[in-house]
């Protein structure tokens, strides 16, 4: 009798073993998928994006508009200093050289 309560046994308790190795390896992938999922976030969170229950949340940096104005100018000048116009020929004559012995614009003397 002792043999045959062994055999039957025996399944069972080999099934309560499988069962416990696929609870342990089940939980140890849950609690590395929670720890990636955590450094995920605290990552996303420095860069202004963060996760609720409502969906996902971007925040925008606060510029001004002067800051704007600013940026904007910056970007225009940088253009125009480094920008030229070779064959650039002016119908009023600015930009050309003076011939000799003429006065430059802005030298000659008012007389009253």
């Amino acid at each position: 009798m002792a043999k045959s309560a062994l055999g039957s046994i025996l399944p069972l308790v080999i099934t309560f073993i499988l069962l416990a190795v696929v609870a342990v390896v089940g939980f140890v992938a849950y609690q590395i998928a929670c720890d990636v999922a955590d450094k995920t976030s605290k990552k996303m969170e420095k860069k202004n994006v963060s996760f609720s229950k409502d969906g996902l949340k971007v925040g925008v940096k606060e510029v001004s508009a002067e800051q704007v104005g600013d940026s904007t100018q910056n970007v225009l000048m940088k253009a125009w200093n480094t920008s030229s116009w070779p064959a650039y020929q002016s119908k009023l004559g600015w930009g050309s050289a003076s011939p000799a012995g003429s006065p430059v614009a802005g030298s000659e003397k008012r007389k009253p």
